[in-house]
Parts: structure tokens; sequence; C-alpha cells
């Protein structure tokens, strides 16, 4: 890997053997509780209220790479499903949980996709600049939605009894509209501020 492909993380902490185990622990921990208390944090938005959470999301997944920022994002929902309230709201635990995992658990499998899929593009040379660390950060939101678009149709059929036919359009209602332009600027400034990062840490 070239140094223009190297992730942020990489950049500022390169090691290797167990020193290795140690750094992808530290970061792995640094990103659950980002990711942890972005959630909890509520931007006004039109036309809805929007949280940090994808921004931070897709951040790490930029400046981790795909094995570290998926893993990243996979402990965190772990960990919130074990019980920690680090879910938006405060919330944790299956059974505390329920009725948002019921509905939007989708995107939980979002995080960890949109993660990965964002940092396997920077680790092949979309982070060389401002513009591509961008564009990557947003393909990583589309993903993120793939799977939460899908589980909330099945919940809206199943569970909300929306005919089949309306499923996929009242998911899209409930679960995208509303959020695309708060999510579109996220995930600009995600990609903007990690690639930042990386060509002034790069440049040194």
């Amino acid at each position: 890997m070239t140094m223009q492909n190297l992730t942020l993380a990489k950049r500022v902490w390169s090691t290797d053997g167990t020193s290795g185990v140690v750094r992808n622990s530290v970061l792995m921990a640094a990103g659950v509780l980002l990711v942890a208390g972005a959630a909890q944090i509520t931007v006004p938005m039109y036309p809805v209220p929007m949280t940090l959470q994808t921004l931070a999301v897709l951040g790490i997944g930029a400046a981790y790479g795909a094995r570290l920022g998926a893993a990243t994002l996979l402990a965190y929902v772990i960990a919130g499903l074990a019980g920690a309230p680090i879910f938006a709201g405060g919330i944790g635990g299956v059974l505390n949980a329920k009725g948002q995992i019921l509905s939007t658990g989708g995107y939980l499998i979002g995080f960890v996709m949109a993660a990965f899929v964002v940092g396997w593009l920077v680790e092949r040379g979309w982070g060389k600049s401002l513009l591509m660390t961008a564009v990557a950060a947003i393909i990583g939101g589309v993903v993120l939605y793939v799977p939460g678009i899908a589980w909330l149709a099945v919940w809206a059929n199943k569970v909300a009894g929306v005919a089949s036919s309306d499923a996929l359009s009242t998911a899209m209602v409930w679960g995208a509209y509303p959020f695309l332009l708060g999510d579109l600027i996220k995930a600009t400034v995600a990609g903007l501020g990690v690639g930042a990062a990386s060509l002034v840490i790069g440049k040194r």
C-alpha cells in the first residue's frame, strides 16, 4: 500500500505485531465512544432534526479503513445490544431497544457496511484528494440506506400492516426522504474532514 493510499489512522499511528493489536483496540474503543457520543447530539434540521451519528460512522470508515472501521462499528452495535446505553436517545439493550430495532435495525447493519465500503475505497486511492474522499463518504452513506430501507420495508409490511405493494415507498417516506439532505451534508463533512487531515499529515 502506497503512502497516498494509507488511511488517516495508519498515517498517525503505524505499528505492527503486538503493538498493532494494542493500536487497533485503542482505536476501536475510541471509535465506539465517538459514535455513541455523536448519537446523542441532535442538530436542528429541516424537515426533521438529525443526530451526528452518520457523520461519525462515515468518518471512522474513512479514517480507519475497511476492516478496522467495520470492526469498530460492529463492536458499537454489539455493545449497544448488550445493554450499553449508546444508541440514539441513550437506548441500549435488546429489550430496551426492541421497538427501535424492530423498525430501524437495518441501519445498524448499514453502519457496519458503510464503514467497510468507505474504508475500502480510501484504501484504494479515494483518499488522495478532498473531493474523492468526500465522494467515498457519500457512497458509504448510500450503502448505509440499503439494508436500512429494506429492513424498514419488511417491518412496514409485516408489523405495521402496510400493503406489500406500498411497503418500499412507505419505507422511503419514513426512513429516507426526511433525512437525505442532512445525511448528504454529514457525509460530505466527514469526507472533507478526514481527507483534509490525511493530506496535512501526509505533507508532514
